[in-house]
């Protein structure tokens, strides 16, 4: 630009005097440099102000990214620390839950051998002891039956032992040798368990009643082992039994538990990763929005220093450019002045040709742009000529004064067009941004809302299948209350049953115990009836023990439904109120949500009107601002040109009058 400046001075100096209106020309280009210049710096201003307010808002925009994503950064740290303390918790819980069933089967396992085994004992016992009762009453029957009148009545009699007794009931052939063989081994075991000093087994009375006698208490010793290995073994069934549910039962549910907290560990570790992901991929754009954050600034700073470097340029080239234009105006004054006060009256033939045709271009001029102002200017032009001084100077003030007026005219509309360009321009993208925003914000409602919807009828479902869930709950009670009741009245009423069979067969007992009518009176008839009440307290007691047995069966079902009921309640009541709370949260957040979205409605409406105020200044309604300023340079390049014509003129008329004056010197030397 300093160049460019110098150029046009160097052009200025240079110029012959004797050119064709050297001066209007040069005084034209420098007015033309000016404007350039100014233009360029306008639309160097213009720009910069574009770049510097995207600059703001793009810094404006990256420092919320920012601000944002270390939030987002924060949350998921969080989430990962709990995800990854919830693993470690379910881990041992597993964990233990394994530990805990494993010892239980080992437990099951181990009593469930000694079960085995309980129960082979019971079976060897029971068979050999049901064999024994068997022998003996057959052996008090054969023997009683022969001491009455049989063949070896004789030899019985004369018997002096239990096992010359037997002997002899080989040989009349009414007793096998295995099973007199066995009784005598009997026999002898018992007598072993005998006090010291008792009498020896093989000493005997010889008479019947003391041989059926031994018999008979043979038979009720054993018969009183067998009831009571068969109590021990019921005993041990249900005991075995109740430990065997119980076991099984804690492995269900150590198992149950297992499985839930192996599928909480895997959403864990599933949370985990996808918060590990999530953080990954903020924590990039974190760094991507920062460097793009720290070149912004770079750019705009660099931006901002060649500007302020160009508008000094351009300051410094515009005020060379003024020094030199105020020096040609000096110059070009001095001369007119010189020349007009040394040959007034030898200019006025020139003079009022030259007036008359800048009154007339003038007057073309404003007829060919139809412009009022112009037509004023020629009228003053005209009343100028018919006054006194400088006509010359006055003439070249008014059409000054006119092309200052029109270029403050151009320098307005072009201060407004910008004005409105740039008012407009943010506006739309204000326009812009707040449409955006509540679209996202409707988007947001809507998909609350219906999340919200989803939660609520989750809800329902939970509250009506917890209702069926205390409905049945209600009936099993009803039922186990009926049938506990049941029990309790069957149990009481075989209790005291079996308490009076146990009475009435001790009672029958002793008495055929305290005499030795019993057997010869009461023959066959007593064993009978004895045997029948046994016989009804063996069934007694085996339907005690299985009535307690169902019992204890329908109670563990019980209690076992009535569990996982209370777990499925809690559970489901738990699920229920956290998705009624989410629910609500999300209620108040459509609430908040919606009264955001009127806010930026508002703004919105209040940026519409602003818009249409903004329309109904700047809108062209008549002439564009393109073609103002059209008309406006064709304008001022007619009265430049008008006023390059009257400087050229003046020149014109001076050369003449130097001309004349040094013929006058010469002709009067």
């Amino acid at each position: 630009m300093a160049m460019r400046t110098l150029v046009c001075i160097l052009l200025v100096l240079t110029v012959p005097v004797q050119a064709a209106n050297p001066i209007a020309k040069v005084l034209e280009m420098i007015s033309d440099l000016q404007t350039k210049i100014i233009g360029e710096g306008a639309e160097a201003q213009k720009v910069y102000e574009e770049f510097s307010e995207w600059c703001e808002d793009r810094s404006k925009e990256l420092h919320f990214e920012i601000k944002t994503e270390n939030a987002e950064i924060a949350d998921l740290n969080a989430a990962i620390a709990k995800e990854t303390a919830n693993s470690a918790a379910l881990n041992a819980k597993i964990e233990d839950l394994a530990a805990s069933a494993s010892s239980n089967e080992a437990d099951l396992k181990a009593a469930t051998g000694i079960r085995n085994k309980e129960h082979a004992d019971f079976s060897s016992e029971d068979k050999e002891l049901s064999t024994v009762i068997d022998m003996l009453t057959r052996a008090h029957g054969i023997l009683q039956k022969e001491m009455q009148g049989g063949a070896s009545m004789l030899q019985l009699q004369n018997a002096g032992s239990l096992t010359e007794v037997l002997s002899v009931m080989v040989k009349a052939s009414v007793f096998s040798s295995a099973d007199a063989a066995r009784l005598t081994a009997l026999v002898q075991t018992g007598d072993e368990a005998d006090e010291a000093g008792a009498p020896a087994a093989a000493v005997y009375e010889s008479h019947s009643g003391g041989l059926l006698d031994t018999l008979a208490g043979l038979k009720e010793k054993a018969e009183a082992q067998l009831d009571e290995a068969r109590a021990k073994e019921t005993a041990a069934k249900n005991n075995f039994e109740m430990l065997k549910q119980s076991l099984l039962d804690e492995i269900k549910f150590a198992n149950k538990d297992m499985a839930t907290a192996k599928k909480g560990l895997d959403e864990s570790a599933e949370n985990k990763a996808k918060a590990e992901g999530d953080l990954a991929s903020t924590t990039k754009d974190l760094n991507s929005d920062t460097q793009t954050l720290a070149d912004l600034h770079r750019d705009c700073m660099t931006k901002a220093q060649d500007f302020e470097a160009e508008t000094n340029s351009r300051n410094d080239e515009l005020a060379a450019i003024a020094k030199a234009k105020e020096i040609i105006n000096e110059a070009t004054s001095f001369s007119q002045v010189s020349f007009l006060q040394t040959s007034r009256s030898q200019l006025t033939t020139g003079q009022g040709l030259s007036q008359y045709e800048a009154v007339r271009f003038f007057r073309d001029l404003a007829r060919k742009q139809n412009s009022p102002a112009l037509t004023q200017l020629a009228n003053r032009i005209y009343a100028s000529m018919h006054g006194t001084g400088d006509v010359f100077g006055k003439i070249k003030g008014l059409i000054s004064d006119m092309i200052s007026k029109l270029e403050d005219e151009a320098s307005a509309d072009a201060d407004k067009k910008a004005y409105c360009d740039k008012e407009i321009s943010e506006s739309n993208v204000k326009h812009e941004d707040k449409t955006a925003e509540i679209s996202k914000l409707s988007a947001k409602i809507d998909q609350m809302t219906s999340k919200s919807a989803k939660l609520k009828e989750e809800v329902a479902t939970l509250q009506k299948e917890l209702a069926q869930v205390a409905a049945s709950q209600t009936e099993m009670d009803e039922v186990r209350a009926e049938e506990n009741s049941v029990y309790s009245e069957y149990k009481a009423e075989n209790d005291k049953a079996l308490k009076g069979i146990q009475l009435a067969l001790k009672v029958l007992r002793d008495y055929y115990a305290k005499t030795d009518k019993a057997h010869s009176a009461a023959g066959g008839s007593s064993s009978g009836i004895i045997g029948l009440l046994e016989v009804c307290e063996s069934d007694v007691a085996r339907g005690l023990a299985e009535s307690n047995a169902a019992e204890e069966d329908s109670k563990l079902v019980y209690d076992t439904e009535t569990k996982d009921n209370e777990l499925t309640t809690t559970t489901k009541t738990q699920d229920a109120k956290y998705k009624g709370k989410e629910a609500k949260d999300l209620d108040k957040a459509v609430a908040e949500a919606t009264s955001d979205r009127s806010g930026v409605q508002d703004e919105l409406d209040a940026v519409n009107k602003y818009l249409d105020e903004l329309h109904g200044q700047c809108d062209e309604k008549v002439e564009s601002y393109a073609e103002r300023t059209e008309r406006r340079k064709a304008e001022i390049a007619g009265l430049k040109e008008g006023l390059a014509i009257l400087e050229n003129e003046a020149a014109l008329i001076q050369t003449t009058s130097h001309r004349r004056l040094r013929s006058v010197r010469e002709h009067a030397s």
